[in-house]
This record gives structure tokens, C-alpha cells and sequence, in this order.
């Protein structure tokens, strides 16, 4: 009964893992196809200072409280971007980076002057997330997935992470078309009435859903690798669009399980005697996976 109870322990922090990598990679497609990768980077960071001003203003650390004030983080960046570049005159990229370092650093700053380090925020969380702590305590095997009461004890984020995963995929399915054709050729989009720039505020708005959403379980670091790495492998292995969105979302699930397992049981295997995190062991799969890509995949430039 205790192996079968460590299995229903795991299955959670894995799903979320996997909810988290669906809802990232679902936009970064389109990030990689505009050349915008660094969006992604920067909502990824952008988002702890939100975190950390929703906790000050309401005393919780969890569920949707958090989700919009690190959304609202999230479109602070994306507004600065935008007024950086056309004030300063400056690259985008270069706006962007100027904006997710300074907002993550403010994020810093925050933690340490108030005291929210002292709750289950800080820098390491914000990095790696708490994706180990996203464990169901109520379960008892199997059954408990057929038990409403322990079902309400399962982790907010896993319901969280759904409604976006779910959102993000329904809105792509019905703006599927328009999606296509301003990311590969915003000006004849244009020539055919397209509202081009209102479908690169959603692609914005889409990215920022995703890692607001992601953030706050797994952390800035596989928020950012998962964004990036699954669409940029799949972009390596096939030229076809439709193909590339469900081979990144093929990708970013097996990065996320492998993962997970790799970080729980590969120290063991090669001898250390402790679990590594599972965060981080997730991004180097999907790095392993892209550069696996990179070498043998039958497209490798990418772009």
C-alpha cells in the first residue's frame, strides 16, 4: 500500500509538471516562429515582483490572488517594453532585457526588505518553484481519485494550471488560421484586413497567461526552458506547423516525466545520495532533447 500511495504522492507534482509544460509551449511556438523568444524570458521573470505585492496586500501565497498579481506584473513588462522601444528608440531585445532584469531584480529587493522570504517566497522558489511540496496529502491509493473529499485537497495549482492549458489550446483552435498567417507574414495578414497588431497583443497576453500560470509551481527557470526548448526541437524535426505544435507538446510531456524521474532517482543510480531538483531536471531534458534536435533532427535551422 505504500508503493501504491507514493505513486498517487507523485502523480500530482508530475501532472502539474506536464500542465505547466502544455501551457508554455503552447505559445512559445508562435514566440519562435516571430522571433520573440525573449518574450518569454522576460514574463518568466517579470512575474516575482507581482507575487510579492499580491502577498503584502492579501496575506496569501496561493491560488488566484497570486495568479493576478503576477499577471498584472506580467502586462506591467510588456507595456514597459513597448514604451521603451518607441520612446528610447531602442532594439526590442534589448527593451526586453533591460525590463525582466529590472523587474526581477525589484522582485529581489522586495523579498528581502519585507520580509516575504520568510514564506515560502523567495529567490530559490521563484527559480526552481515548489513543484516537490505540490503533493496530495489526502490520498490513500487509488480510491482517492474517486473521493470527492480528498479530491478538494488536492493542490490549487493543479486546477489553475488546467483552465489555462485549456484556455490557451480552445483559443488557438479557434484563431488558428489568423495565427498562421500574421506569424509568418504580418504584412500580407495586413493587405488582407487581419487585426495584426491585436494578434500579437493576444500572443503577448497568451505567453504572460502561461508563465503567470507556471511560475508559481515550477519556477522562472523551467517557465523559460519549457517555452522555448519543445518548439524549438519540433521546429527542427518537421516544416509543417500543425505537426510542430503537437511534437513540442509531445516534447515538453516527456521532458516533464523524465524529468521528474530522472531527479528523483538518477542521483541514486549514479551513487550521490540525494534527489536533485525537479525544475531544473526538466530543463536540462528539454535542452538534451533540443540539442538531441539540433544534431540529427532533418531541419536544423530553425527560424
Amino acid at each position: 500500500m505504500l508503493g501504491e500511495d507514493f505513486v498517487v504522492l507523485s502523480l500530482v507534482p508530475i501532472l502539474i509538471a506536464v500542465l505547466a509544460a502544455l501551457a508554455c509551449a503552447l505559445p512559445g511556438n508562435f514566440l519562435l516562429l516571430r522571433r520573440q523568444a525573449m518574450m518569454g524570458d522576460m514574463m518568466a521573470h517579470s512575474v516575482l515582483p507581482g507575487l510579492i505585492l499580491a502577498f503584502l496586500l492579501t496575506g496569501q501565497v496561493s491560488g488566484w490572488v497570486m495568479f493576478v498579481g503576477a499577471g498584472g506584473a506580467a502586462l506591467l513588462s510588456a507595456l514597459l517594453v513597448e514604451a521603451i522601444t518607441k520612446l528610447g528608440r531602442v532594439d526590442p531585445g534589448a527593451a526586453m532585457g533591460m525590463t525582466f532584469t529590472t523587474m526581477f531584480a525589484s522582485g529581489v529587493l522586495l523579498l528581502e526588505l519585507t520580509g516575504a522570504s520568510g514564506v515560502h517566497l523567495d529567490v530559490e522558489h521563484a527559480l526552481y518553484g515548489n513543484l516537490e511540496s505540490l503533493i496530495w496529502l489526502d490520498a490513500q491509493g487509488w480510491a482517492s481519485l474517486l473521493d470527492a473529499e480528498a479530491l478538494a485537497g488536492l493542490p490549487p495549482e493543479l486546477a489553475q494550471l488546467a483552465v489555462v492549458m485549456v484556455l490557451l489550446a480552445l483559443l488557438m483552435w479557434v484563431f488558428w488560421r489568423p495565427l498562421v498567417m500574421a506569424s509568418f507574414d504580418a504584412g500580407h495578414a495586413a493587405v488582407l484586413g487581419l487585426p495584426v497588431g491585436m494578434i500579437s497583443l493576444g500572443i503577448v497576453a497568451a505567453t504572460a497567461m502561461a508563465s503567470v500560470a507556471a511560475f508559481t509551481a515550477v519556477g522562472s527557470i523551467l517557465t523559460i526552458a519549457m517555452l522555448i526548448c519543445p518548439p524549438a526541437a519540433a521546429r527542427l524535426l518537421t516544416n509543417r506547423l500543425g505537426v510542430q505544435v503537437w511534437l513540442s507538446l509531445g516534447l515538453a510531456t516527456l521532458s516533464a516525466v523524465l524529468g521528474y524521474v530522472l531527479a528523483g532517482y538518477g542521483p541514486f543510480w549514479l551513487g550521490f545520495s540525494a534527489s536533485v531538483s525537479a525544475a531544473g531536471m526538466m530543463a536540462v531534458v528539454s535542452g538534451a532533447l533540443l540539442g538531441l534536435a539540433a544534431l540529427f533532427g532533418p531541419h536544423r535551422k530553425a527560424g
